[in-house]
């Protein structure tokens, strides 16, 4: 088996899908799609961010549910991004709060650090 990257899915859990959704569409400028809720989930919501699930990399979903709930101290996922000034620019106009602006990561690129509108904290990384 070839290597591949670790991460094959991820899940943010949201309180208010219709704010979420919102500010993921405007910062990220993309359309998140609704899925239907996995047989076993019970009730849920679930929005899936664009991807390729054949090609490299990941993508995942925003997840309304009672098994998970936003948290500022979980996991930190960082999105890909050409320019993560551009990202993290369109933030605080979306309803997020910028924790760090964008910062070198020497040899690794740049990223930065903020809040969404439901308390998760999510950053954003380029190699510009």
């Amino acid at each position: 088996m070839a290597a591949q990257n670790p991460v094959g899915w991820f899940e943010i859990y949201v309180t208010d899908m219709d704010r979420a959704r919102k500010f993921y569409e405007t910062v990220l400028k993309v359309t998140l799609t609704e899925l239907p809720a996995p047989e076993g989930m019970g009730e849920g919501q679930m929005f899936a961010f664009p991807g390729d699930m054949t090609a490299p990399g990941t993508s995942g979903a925003l997840v309304k549910h009672e098994m998970g709930e936003p948290s500022a101290t979980g996991t930190l996922l960082y999105f890909s991004c050409e320019d993560c000034a551009t990202e993290i620019g369109r933030v605080e106009a979306a309803g997020g709060k910028v924790i760090a602006e964008k910062f070198s990561i020497g040899d690794f690129g740049f990223c930065g650090i903020t809040s969404d509108t439901e308390g998760n904290t999510i950053g954003f990384h380029s190699m510009n």
